[in-house]
């Protein structure tokens, strides 16, 4: 172990899962509005893999405009929750430098960035997306929950010199979600379809499930995990 954690904040105080065997792969899991690492460690407790490490980073706390700016864990300022509604890009610039501060430390700690995935719910789901489609560094997969994608007219500009192109991307959303319509996830599949190879963008709904997540989610994000994160 080199490296130090203290010289990238969100990773000094995230929420780290170790391997129970020697690990070999890395999952960075990010959360919603409002939550912190600990609901998604918490939530992926039945679906760890023993030689991967998970990381739950805890977004910080700063004032959000579409909640009386009201101070909550929040990875960027939201405006709205539309496909039109005006965006905090530099925030969403910064959240997603941060996020690859995290895996350019798990790679110079010697996990490859193919052996890192990167996953989020909501808010934290539109991070991971954002954050892997403008990477230099080529990961193993994303997995984005109940989301969208950010900065979506900057696209497929923006990911021009991502290393992504080619990288598996595992969406789902739930069909009664009354926060993100599932809609709107459908619109981000096929904005995505426009950017990465359309084979690797797989858009799964769930009946009934709202703005949450339920175990035959949890399950499908398994086998992700486990299909691009392979015991090696």
């Amino acid at each position: 172990m080199c490296g130090n954690n203290m010289s990238v904040p969100l990773l000094a105080e995230a929420v780290t899962v170790p391997g129970t065997e020697k690990e070999t792969a890395v999952v960075i899991f990010l959360h919603g509005l409002g939550d912190t690492g600990h609901g998604w460690a918490d939530a992926m407790t039945s679906i760890r893999l023993p030689y991967i490490k998970y990381i739950y980073p805890h977004a910080p706390r700063i004032p959000v405009t579409l909640n009386m700016k009201m101070t909550m864990p929040s990875w960027f300022d939201l405006m709205g929750l539309s496909p039109e509604s005006p965006e905090d890009e530099a925030g969403i610039k910064r959240a997603a430098e941060n996020i690859k501060a995290i895996i350019d430390h798990e790679v110079k700690n010697g996990i490859s960035s193919n052996r890192i995935l990167l996953g989020g719910f909501s808010q934290g789901g539109a991070l991971s997306l954002y954050t892997a489609l403008t990477s230099q560094q080529q990961l193993a997969g994303v997995v984005g929950l109940s989301c969208w994608l950010p900065l979506h007219k900057s696209f497929p500009q923006a990911a021009s010199g991502s290393a992504n192109k080619d990288t598996p991307i595992f969406q789902c959303h739930g069909e009664m979600d009354p926060m993100i319509p599932v809609q709107f996830g459908a619109m981000t599949a096929e904005k995505l379809k426009t950017i990465v190879s359309p084979e690797n963008v797989t858009f799964r709904t769930y009946p009934g499930l709202m703005h949450s997540s339920c175990p035959q989610e949890m399950s499908a994000v398994k086998d992700f995990i486990e299909k691009q994160l392979p015991r090696v």
